[in-house]
C-alpha cells in the first residue's frame, strides 16, 4: 500500500493528549471538513441532515481515531464513517429528500456532469443547457436509494476509482460495478425522458 498522505496528522491526531477541537485534531477537522459535509449532503439531500451526519461523523472520527491502523487509506476510513452516518440518518428519518436547485448550485455538479457524460456518452449531455441539466441529474440522484446514492456520490463527486469506493465501503469491486450499473439504469429511467426533451429543441 502506498504511503497514506494523512500518515502524520492522523499519528499526531493519535499522540494528542489534548481533549476537544483544538492542534492536530482541528488540523485533522480543517482538512476533512467540506469533504465530509459535501458527502452528507449529496446522500441526505438537505443541509440539515448533512450537518447532523457530519457532526455524527466527526464525533466517532474523534473517538475511534485512536483505534486507525492504516489497513486502509485513512481518507477511505473517513469517508467510509460519512456514508454511513449518512445513510443511517436516512433510515432513522424514514425520509427520501431530493436536493433544492438552490442547494444543488453547490459544489461537484461539474465533476457529476462530466464522469456521467464520459460514461454514458450521451450525446444530449454535451448540448444541454449546463444549469438545467445539473439540476435533473442532481434531482435524479437525490431519488436514488441511500446505498446507490452513496457509490453514485463516491464515483461521480468524489471521484474514487473502483478499487477505492471498493475500499471505502468495504465490499467487493463485483458489487460496486453492479450497483453503479443499476444506478445507471436508475439515472437512464429518469433522465431519458429530459434528454429527449433537450435533445427535440
Amino acid at each position: 500500500m502506498k504511503a497514506d498522505p494523512d500518515r502524520s496528522l492522523v499519528e499526531a491526531c493519535q499522540s494528542s493528549r489534548t481533549g476537544g477541537l483544538e492542534g492536530a485534531f482541528r488540523d485533522l477537522y480543517e482538512a476533512y471538513k467540506d469533504r465530509v459535509y459535501n458527502v452528507c449532503y449529496r446522500i441526505t439531500g438537505n443541509a440539515s441532515d448533512a450537518l447532523d451526519a457530519s457532526q455524527e461523523t466527526f464525533g466517532i472520527l474523534f473517538r475511534k481515531i485512536g483505534d486507525f491502523r492504516f489497513e486502509s487509506k485513512f481518507s477511505s476510513w473517513v469517508y467510509r464513517i460519512a456514508v454511513n452516518a449518512s445513510i443511517d440518518l436516512k433510515r432513522r428519518s424514514g425520509a427520501r429528500q431530493t436536493s433544492s436547485l438552490e442547494a444543488a448550485e453547490e459544489g461537484g455538479n461539474e465533476s457529476v456532469q462530466a464522469n456521467l457524460r464520459d460514461e454514458r456518452q450521451e450525446a444530449p449531455l454535451a448540448a444541454a443547457s449546463r444549469h438545467e441539466l445539473e439540476h435533473e441529474v442532481h434531482s435524479a440522484i437525490g431519488r436514488l436509494s441511500p446505498k446507490m446514492r452513496a457509490i453514485t456520490v463516491l464515483r461521480y463527486v468524489e471521484n474514487q476509482s473502483y478499487e477505492e469506493i471498493a475500499e471505502t465501503l468495504q465490499i467487493s469491486i463485483g458489487t460496486v460495478k453492479s450497483r453503479l450499473s443499476r444506478a445507471h439504469e436508475a439515472l437512464d429511467r429518469e433522465l431519458t425522458p429530459v434528454l429527449d426533451q433537450y435533445y427535440l429543441r
